[in-house]
């Protein structure tokens, strides 16, 4: 009987260049998409999934960010004092009950594929996923909800993908695709940020992830690839030959937002704000005028 997955890898040890000066003191993963962190997102569709236990690769200066799943004792009084049980539910539900979390940190920024490693001792003998923070999904049905489902009847490796342009392919890892099944595809191949003319398809990895425990005995093996760093798409790659195991890409059914660029960080901004029944008028309102402002203009 194929195994549950249970156990998720939250790599988050990247020191969020790209937002400074914000993130000079404050973890990219906790700066707040409307009223949540980023982060947040990411732990509601772990848990929709099944998932149970958290494993988080951390770097220094990630302080706030264990922080903010440990209780909060003296605002939950303050709340319950003041009768403000609404917001005493939304605190409570980011609480992390006693070893369902657990932190390791990556002392060098060696890639994605070596924080993945870090973790290793904590995952064992278990096919568990990974899920990037910065990659937010609004889905119907949750992102990493729909990979486990599929999983069950596929076993082996499975990554999140979408269709990106053409153009844009060499800022992702790609697959080379077998066989197209529709929502599933089956992998020959993966190329990790190809030049656009030597790219198999585009066809783009995203950052979700479910993988076989064999993972990582091929990153134990692993030298640095593109970039000078050690890839997870190379030690996924190595998979593919496997009888066993085998790697298949899944289109989830979904908005996929970029939040490690600015653009994307804005773009979810407005289309999360849109979905929320007690914003969306006064932000569509706003939305409106501003384009409409734009247009007398020109």
């Amino acid at each position: 009987m194929r195994k549950k997955v249970t156990k998720a890898i939250f790599p988050v040890a990247g020191m969020g260049t790209r937002f400074l000066p914000a993130t000079k003191s404050v973890p990219k993963e906790i700066m707040t998409l409307v009223d949540r962190p980023l982060v947040q997102y990411a732990i509601d569709e772990a848990r929709a999934a099944g998932i149970k236990e958290f494993i988080f690769v951390t770097s220094r200066g990630k302080g706030a960010l264990e922080d903010y799943f440990d209780v909060a004792p003296t605002l939950e009084q303050e709340l319950k004092k003041k009768g403000k049980d609404e917001l005493l539910e939304i605190l409570k539900s980011t609480n992390m009950d006693s070893g369902e979390i657990a932190y390791i940190r990556q002392h060098k920024a060696l890639g994605l594929g070596h924080a993945i490693w870090c973790a290793r001792r904590l995952v064992h003998n278990e096919p568990f996923a990974v899920m990037l923070p910065d990659d937010v999904i609004a889905a119907e049905k949750p992102c990493l909800q729909q990979m486990v489902e599929a999983y069950e009847e596929t076993g082996g490796n499975m990554v999140a993908a979408m269709e990106v342009p053409q153009d844009r392919v060499s800022s992702y890892g790609v697959l080379d695709v077998e066989e197209d099944m529709g929502s599933m595809v089956k992998v020959k191949g993966m190329v990790e940020k190809p030049k656009t003319e030597d790219a198999p398809s585009n066809l783009a990895v995203i950052g979700r992830y479910i993988l076989s425990p064999n993972i990582f005995k091929n990153l134990n093996k692993m030298k640095a690839g593109a970039g000078g760093e050690i890839q997870l798409t190379d030690a996924i790659a190595q998979e593919i030959d496997n009888p066993e195991a085998g790697v298949y890409g899944y289109r989830f059914r979904g908005q996929r937002f970029d939040c490690g660029s600015k653009a994307g960080f804005l773009q979810a901004t407005v289309a999360f704000g849109l979905a929320r029944d007690d914003l969306r008028d006064d932000l569509e309102g706003y939305l409106h005028e501003v384009m409409a402002s734009r247009k007398a203009a020109e």
